[in-house]
């Protein structure tokens, strides 16, 4: 009787020891099918993956600053208006580029404006100004008690070629006026409209 219990227990070891192997195997063959499966969702979402790489590069391109007016003049130069904001302190920011395409150095001239305060500005934005054209107004460039402008100052000049960001700061014209003509030295007059600042 021992005997047959021993030899029933050895077969109950060896049947749950044999189900065991199978059940791990079977969980092997389907821990595989899982890895297929996560490569093919690997494969199938790096089409999604590139697609928007694209569309990101795509969006980096047109990032560039809206011109709301560009004008030539002084046998070369480029000036571009970017942006033209009504501030909260009751003045209003216009903001762009300068290019010298002369073909040599350019000290800005007569940008900084005929007045004798406005002198020590030395080669600058001080002698730009907007005009209200409804309103028959000339707002010109703000300055400290010093006679310094809020404005860009163009030390040295621009030498050939080369290309500059620059600001200047006037009182706001009355709130339904949203079109103005700016202006700076010989060049020609541009019309821009006024935006809201934030």
């Amino acid at each position: 009787m021992d005997f047959r219990r021993t030899k029933k227990g050895r077969t109950a070891t060896t049947a749950v020891a044999i189900a065991a192997g199978v059940l791990l195997t079977v969980a092997g063959c389907g821990g595989g099918g899982d890895d297929d499966k996560s490569d093919q969702g690997t494969s199938a979402s790096t089409p999604a993956a590139s697609k928007s790489d694209s569309d990101a590069k795509e969006s980096e391109e047109p990032a560039s600053d809206s011109v709301l007016a560009e004008v030539k003049g002084e046998g070369g130069v480029t000036l571009t208006i970017t942006a033209a904001k009504r501030d909260q302190g009751g003045f209003v920011t216009v903001e762009g580029t300068v290019t010298n395409g002369t073909g040599r150095a350019w000290s800005v001239g007569d940008w900084r404006g005929d007045e004798r305060e406005l002198a020590k500005n030395g080669g600058s934005m001080a002698g730009a100004s907007l005009v209200d054209q409804s309103g028959k107004k000339k707002y010109l460039v703000l300055r400290d008690t010093e006679g310094r402008c809020l404005c860009t100052r163009f030390t040295g000049g621009l030498r050939q070629g080369e290309s500059t960001q620059w600001f200047a700061q006037f009182p706001a014209p009355p709130e339904d006026t949203t079109q103005v003509s700016f202006q700076v030295g010989s060049m020609p007059p541009a019309d821009i409209e006024l935006a809201e600042g934030e």
